[in-house]
């Protein structure tokens, strides 16, 4: 009886350059690849486009080296799935579809940014928005709200960067949202849908 090697043997001896090993490894989780990529996007040719560019993927990436998630192949292809499925649905700005399955999980769609072009349309325009409204605080002002929102460093943190009192740096940061909300109504600009 032979015995059957571990994903981890199959890559080990794949990267050594049994090829045979590949075909073992794509054998062994295809079914379970595929599936997940169709449950996703419900679409024949479309899943089958990109069962084929995430094995693509794994070969590479096997080829330059660059695996090293020893004993944990499958979650890694999936994973790879995961992230073309995601690609493919930005791609062609479509929403994911939901056929009434029980083991549906809003988890798996909610990070998709195509979930709602309207929205993500809204979204860009608002940080756009913002980034020009930014532009027009002083220099200190903007500096803190940045470190502060896009960096999420404490005040503490900033008072540290900048070299101020964290008093003066909450100053800034108070003085910086008031005068943001006086630019949002000087200009008549809505950051919301």
């Amino acid at each position: 009886m032979q015995t059957l090697l571990q994903d981890a043997d199959l890559v080990k001896s794949y990267v050594q350059g049994d090829e045979q090993a590949l075909a073992e490894l794509i054998n062994r989780h295809s079914a379970k690849v595929y599936n997940f990529i169709y449950s996703k996007v419900l679409d024949k040719d479309a899943s089958e486009d990109i069962f084929q560019d995430t094995f693509i993927k794994v070969i590479k990436t096997l080829k330059r080296g660059c695996y090293n998630e020893e004993g944990k192949f499958l979650p890694w292809v999936m994973r790879i799935a995961h992230n073309l499925v995601i690609d493919y649905f930005r791609r062609n700005n479509r929403m994911p579809k939901y056929d009434g399955k029980e083991d549906f999980n809003i988890f798996s769609i909610i990070g998709d940014t195509a979930l709602n072009v309207e929205n993500q349309m809204i979204k860009d325009q608002v940080e756009t928005d913002v980034t020009k409204l930014l532009e027009e605080l002083p220099d200190d002002q903007r500096e803190v709200l940045e470190m502060r929102i896009y960096r999420d460093m404490s005040f503490k943190e900033i008072s540290e960067v900048t070299g101020v009192s964290i008093n003066t740096a909450l100053g800034r940061m108070r003085y910086a949202l008031i005068n943001l909300r006086k630019l949002i109504n000087k200009h008549q600009i809505v950051l919301t849908n």
